[in-house]
């Protein structure tokens, strides 16, 4: 039968609309007692405009869950009609609102209970009221909008309900609440969003299997119902058969289907008369025959009727109809009929009626016959003979090996050309089409694999060679770009020195001519005495700072005094004589008592405890790799090697690693490596193997015996031939890592001078500063207080004072509560002080010691240079006129540099004294390390706050649900009893209704009936014995 989509809750009237060709009255029925009546809804508010109407009923609509064919059906009403739908459903939903309403109250709930697991403590009463929490989530799962069980799905409760299966203990497995579980989830599949979510997830179906193990038989009965229905959902087969495999695992059980068979075949007890669970067993065994890959697969079908046959269904089949029941019959009728159906046309394949599969005899016969006079009988063959030589042990792993065989064979048989297992793997990642691939063409595969070698030892190379000249491109590119940007500096710096040279020469001139025309001008004076001397400077030198009184000392601020002793701030206070120019002198503390609420600041950190609630981390080289392997006696006989052992073997594995010849080598050392045959690293290297004074005077003696040199020693020789060449070795090395080295120090000085104009800039800064000295003078008396300013290294101690309330709370925590409140502007500090974390992690020391290797190489090369020049130049030799260039670009580079740093300092030293601290003694990785440690502090307290406001607002939450859950006790009784009188059933409900009652295989059923007397001939005329319907096994 057709399924239908789920419908929600007090929708049930709707549907009458559609039962004849007019539009009837929309009514709704009545749930309070058994005979209802049907009442007509009239709206109490005014119909909105038709547009509006449109958007609010597509709206509820969608909400519905509705099929196309009803879809249509709705929106064809007339406006009348879909304003009193609208009325009457909202109505619905206004009256139904309160904690049950909430998918978040069951998912609490069912967490709860799975925390408490055992039934045993728990009197009838509490066991009575945890079914009725879970029968009220399968009821609103059924009848609340789609809304719900869609928040349901976001907040995993599905998961929930699996943790809460698969931790039950046995009382509560054998209870009513895990039959309600289970219902649970089927009223959840019972929508087309919540079976897709069942079936994606992973374990769903493996945790519904293992309710198998309960000896409840409606629990039975729905879990076989809800597998049984899945088998008949697109992609739902393969996953039963999985988790049949796992139940089997779970259960220990010798094979996955045992279970289901011992459970149709028991007789006693409270299964003597139980219909229904044999019932739900023969169902779920039909669709697990006849869906799937079953439905176009004959030997699908096989292989899995031949695992139940194996079990012993046949007898048990015989056994069942003496109860006599036309369902459980029906189900029985299926199940024969289809057996016999398969098995003619089985034996059709080998021109038969009928093959009797319990005949090891007949079966080798077909087999052998069948595999005669063809090429893969001498493969038959040679199974049977390697059969023969199987173990055959009753004890040890003798089983395993034929376990092995069938399971391939069984692979072999149900296997798609595509590889796809339609059952659960036998041997997982085995591929019969790929193997058998192989085997076909493993000539060819040979040949393949021989061409692909030699494609890959080409593609290899060309790469190496693609990537050498894309590294000859990149350094020449990069190159041309900072000779290029240096010289846009240069050209700037010219023209802004030329402009001020220009301007200064007029100047020069202006002022000659006036000194000139004075001099002509100026009659001296012989009556007038010298001019009289300067007065004296002013008392005190300079003024006082801004704020502060005038003369040396500083006036006594009004500082409030609390009226109970407080907890002390453990600051550093700045001496009044350091005041002057700093960041104090524009600080204003008093005016933040004003704002402030100081009875909260009193009663939060009083010095006396109080219990109450409250809310508020350069680079080292590597060492040479020890080389045990010596030179075989061959080489020492016919090569000649002078120098060091050890340091010979060290060079060749040098020269093997750098795939250069020794000419190469000299080229591109004389070249200063114009074609990028020498990479920084290895140049390094070849720094340590220079040759040394004992070892050029070794190898002159020995120069007429060149030939029988060794590979180090010769290269070594070679070397020797260069003049100058550490000198033009160490030059090449700092020409490659000059531009790297420059990279490296300019982010680090331009990382101090961001950070030094963040914290002079910082207006956020400047605000939290007064604000702290205001909490430092209000809570500390006596010397340590009527501070004019602080020591920025008393910001990271805030955190240090604790509480009275709560030792959880610090200073911190409630300086920002106050900052967020009162002075919310403050909370840009983060952004102001953006750069501040990495200028805290210069070393001004550091930096300078790179910056002074720079130079001396600087210096080094320039020496070297000027050598070269005073030499007579070799062919091929550029040295002179490559390093110039560099020289030229390298110089102005360094001075951007330097005079980068010089007024980095100038602007640190400034950013020192602005906060009233020692320049002499600060670093900038001390002081920008200071604000770094305090902003952290800052982020983290603020994420302690915010922790602390969910807390609290989530026990809120809680202790609202528990009291509106009170309120609705009463509603859900009405609603269950409502349930019970009449409930609409959804899409998945049908479709296990169908299942139980063998509707969905009546197509088939009937198929099999019309071709049941053709069988039934053909099997007489064949002399068959056994009746086609009662096939023993």
């Amino acid at each position: 039968m057709a399924p239908r989509k789920r419908s929600g809750r007090g929708i049930s009237f709707i549907f009458c609309c559609f039962r004849s060709s007019d539009h009837p009255e929309i009514t709704y029925r009545l749930r309070n007692d058994s005979s209802f009546a049907l009442q007509t809804m009239e709206p109490s508010l005014p119909m909105p405009p038709v547009e509006e109407l449109d958007a609010m009923f597509t709206e509820l609509v969608d909400e519905l869950d509705l099929t196309d064919k009803h879809r249509e059906a709705m929106f064809a009403l007339p406006a009348e009609k879909k304003w009193q739908i609208y009325c009457s459903k909202k109505k619905d939903q206004e009256e139904n609102k309160g904690a049950t309403s909430w998918p978040e109250f069951y998912i609490d709930q069912l967490n709860s209970m799975a925390a408490r697991k055992s039934l045993i403590a728990l009197e009838k009463e509490d066991e009575e009221e945890r079914n009725k929490t879970i029968e009220s989530l399968k009821t609103a799962l059924r009848t609340k909008p789609m809304r719900f069980v869609t928040r349901f799905i976001d907040l995993d409760g599905l998961t929930c309900i699996l943790n809460f299966l698969k931790s039950m203990d046995y009382e509560t497995a054998e209870s009513r609440i895990h039959t309600s579980l289970i219902g649970c989830i089927k009223a959840l599949m019972n929508n087309s969003l919540g079976r897709a979510h069942v079936l994606a997830h992973l374990e769903s179906i493996n945790v519904i299997a293992q309710s198998l193990s309960t000896e409840n038989i409606k629990t039975k009965v729905a879990v076989l119902e809800i597998m049984g229905a899945v088998c008949l959902v697109p992609g739902g087969h393969k996953k039963v058969l999985e988790a049949m495999l796992h139940y089997q695992k779970y259960a220990s059980e010798r094979t996955r289907f045992q279970t289901l068979i011992n459970d149709l075949d028991k007789s006693t007890g409270r299964y003597r008369d139980e219909v229904s669970l044999k019932t739900a067993i023969m169902s779920f065994i039909n669709a697990v025959l006849s869906q799937g890959a079953g439905v176009e697969s004959l030997d699908f079908r096989l292989h899995l009727r031949y695992e139940f046959l194996m079990l012993g269904i046949q007898p048990v089949i015989d056994k069942l109809r003496q109860h006599e029941n036309s369902t459980l019959d029906r189900h029985l009728d299926f199940f024969e009929m289809l057996r016999n159906e398969d098995e003619l046309e089985f034996a059709k394949r080998f021109e038969l009626v009928h093959i009797d599969t319990k005949s090891a005899t007949q079966m080798f016969e077909l087999t052998r016959k069948r595999l005669t006079h063809s090429e893969a009988y001498p493969h038959f063959m040679s199974i049977l003979h390697h059969c023969l030589q199987m173990p055959y042990k009753r004890s040890g792993n003798t089983v395993q090996y034929w376990l092995l065989l069938d399971r391939i064979v069984q692979q072999i048989v149900i296997q798609s050309d595509k590889g796809q297992d339609p059952d659960a793997t036998p041997l997982e990642n085995f591929n019969i089409k790929n193997v058998v691939r192989m085997l076909v063409n493993e000539n060819e595969v040979k040949q393949w694999k021989e061409q692909a070698e030699k494609m890959r030892k080409e593609h290899t190379e060309l790469q190496q060679k693609l990537e050498k000249k894309e590294r000859e491109c990149d350094a020449k590119a990069q190159e041309k770009e900072e000779m290029m940007q240096t010289l846009n500096k240069m050209k700037e710096k010219l023209e802004k020195e030329s402009s001020e040279h220009k301007q200064v020469k007029q100047q020069v001139a202006d002022l000659t001519a006036q000194l000139h025309e004075m001099s002509r001008s100026l009659t001296p004076c012989k009556c007038c005495g010298p001019p009289p001397p300067p007065g004296p400077p002013p008392l005190g030198g300079m003024m006082p700072p801004l704020g502060a009184p005038l003369g040396m000392a500083f006036k006594k601020k009004s500082i409030p005094q609390p009226t109970n002793a407080l907890k002390s701030f453990n600051w550093s206070k700045l001496p009044e004589n350091k005041l002057a120019g700093t960041v104090w002198t524009n600080i204003d503390d008093t005016k933040v008592y004003k704002i402030l609420d100081l009875e909260d600041l009193e009663r939060t950190f009083s010095a006396y405890q109080r219990q109450q609630d409250f809310f508020v981390n350069g680079s080292s080289r590597q060492k040479e790799d020890a080389i045990d392997d010596t030179l075989s006696s061959r080489h020492k006989v016919k090569e000649l090697s002078v120098i060091d052992g050890r340091r010979a073997q060290n060079c060749n594995i040098l020269l093997s690693r750098l795939k250069l010849s020794n000419e190469e080598i000299k080229r591109a050392i004389l070249t200063m490596d114009e074609q990028e045959d020498l990479p920084k690293d290895m140049l390094e290297q070849l720094l340590k193997f220079v040759p040394e004074k004992g070892d050029i005077d070794l190898l002159e003696e020995h120069k007429h015996e060149l030939d029988r040199m060794a590979k180090a020693d010769r290269f070594l020789f070679e070397m020797s031939r260069i003049n100058h060449y550490q000198q033009r070795l160490q030059s090449l090395y700092f020409k490659k890592k000059f531009a790297e080295r420059v990279a490296e120090v300019k982010p680090k000085v331009e990382a101090i001078r961001a950070g030094s104009k963040a914290v002079l800039q910082s207006t956020s800064l400047q605000q939290l500063l007064e604000v702290v000295l205001a909490f430092g003078n209000y809570m500390n008396k006596g010397q340590r207080g009527n501070a004019f300013g602080f020591k920025i290294s008393s910001l990271n101690k805030i955190a240090d004072t604790k509480s009275s309330i709560d030792k959880n709370i610090t200073l911190l925590h409630y300086l920002i509560t106050v900052v967020e409140k009162k002075y919310p502007k403050v909370l840009r500090l983060h952004e102001e002080l953006r750069d501040i974390p990495q200028a805290a992690k210069v070393n001004m020391t550091e930096l300078e010691k790179e910056i002074n290797t720079l130079r001396s190489g600087l210096r080094a090369v320039e020496t070297e240079l000027d050598f070269q020049k005073s030499q007579v130049q070799q062919a091929g030799d550029k040295f002179v006129s490559v390093v110039s260039q560099f020289i030229t670009l390298a110089s102005f580079s360094f001075s951007d540099v330097e005079d980068l740093l010089m007024e980095t300092k100038e602007l640190f030293s400034k950013a020192v004294k602005h906060f009233g601290e020692d320049t002499d003694k600060m670093q900038p990785d001390e002081f920008f390390g200071i604000f770094d440690q305090f902003l952290q502090a800052v982020t983290e307290a603020k994420q302690e706050n915010e922790n602390m406001r969910k807390r609290k607002e989530e026990e809120e939450r809680r202790a609202r649900m528990e009291a509106q859950l009170k309120e609705q006790r009463e509603r859900e009784r009405k609603a269950r009893k409502a349930k019970e009188t009449g409930e609409e059933s959804g899409e998945f409900d049908d479709l296990v209704s169908a299942l139980r009652s063998g509707e969905v295989f009546d197509k088939d059923l009937t198929k099999l009936k019309r071709n049941r007397k053709r069988i039934t001939n053909q099997l007489a005329e064949s002399g068959r014995e056994r009746p086609v319907t009662k096939l023993n096994f």
